[in-house]
C-alpha cells in the first residue's frame, strides 16, 4: 500500500512575499511545475465531515488519485496511480476503481456516490533547505489566485521551530492557511 504521513506547515502569502521567497531561494521560471488537482466528496460532503480529502493529480501527464485523512500528527495520505480513463470513470460515474484509496475510503465508512467538485491549478517551485521541503504554490480556481507556503517536515517539534524562524527571517506575517480543497471550496460557495 502506498501510504505516507505528511507534516507540513502552511502560511498564505502576498504576491509580493511569494516573489521575495522565489528570489530568496534563487526559484526561477524553470524551478516553477504546473499541476491541476481535480477534488472530489459526496453529496453530503461525507469526507470534509470526516476531515478528508480526496482528489486527483496530474502531474507531467501522470495521475495520482490521493486520499488525505487525518493522522495523529499530519496528514495520512493513501496514493494510488490511475489512468486517464479510470480518470474519466471516475468523474463521470463517481466510482472509484478498486485498491488503496478504495480500501481507505471504506474504513472511513464511505460507500457512497462521489462527485467531481471542480479543479485548482497550481504553479509549484520547491527547494529543499536544511530543515526541510519549502514550497511555494501559485493557485488558480474559480477566478481566484492566492499564493502559499508549504513546509515539509519529518519532525513536527523541530519544524514548527524551523518554519517559524524561516517566516521571522522574511518578515512575514502568520497568516492562517487552510487546505486547498477548503479554501476552493468556500470560493465555490460564495460563487454559488
Amino acid at each position: 500500500m502506498s501510504q505516507e504521513v505528511e507534516i507540513e506547515f502552511k502560511n498564505m502569502l502576498t504576491k509580493e512575499e511569494y516573489h521575495t521567497l522565489l528570489t530568496a531561494y534563487e526559484l526561477g521560471e524553470e524551478d516553477i511545475k504546473t499541476q491541476t488537482n481535480d477534488y472530489f466528496d459526496t453529496k453530503g460532503f461525507l469526507l470534509r465531515e470526516k476531515g478528508a480529502a480526496l482528489r486527483v493529480r496530474n502531474k507531467n501527464n501522470t495521475l495520482f488519485l490521493t486520499l488525505k485523512e487525518p493522522a495523529s500528527e499530519g496528514l495520512l495520505e493513501t496514493h494510488q496511480s490511475i489512468t486517464q480513463d479510470t480518470y474519466d470513470f471516475i468523474k463521470s460515474k463517481g466510482q472509484l476503481p478498486a485498491g488503496e484509496v478504495q480500501d481507505q475510503l471504506y474504513k472511513l465508512g464511505i460507500h457512497t456516490e462521489l462527485v467531481h467538485l471542480g479543479s485548482l491549478t497550481t504553479h509549484r517551485a520547491e527547494r529543499t533547505i536544511d530543515s526541510g521541503l519549502l514550497v511555494l504554490d501559485h493557485s488558480q480556481y474559480l477566478n481566484t489566485e492566492d499564493f502559499e507556503l508549504e513546509f515539509e517536515v519529518t519532525n513536527y517539534e523541530d519544524g514548527k521551530r524551523a518554519f517559524h524562524d524561516l517566516l521571522d527571517q522574511h518578515h512575514i506575517k502568520e497568516r492562517n492557511a487552510k487546505n486547498k480543497i477548503l479554501r476552493f471550496f468556500l470560493a465555490s460557495q460564495e460563487q454559488g
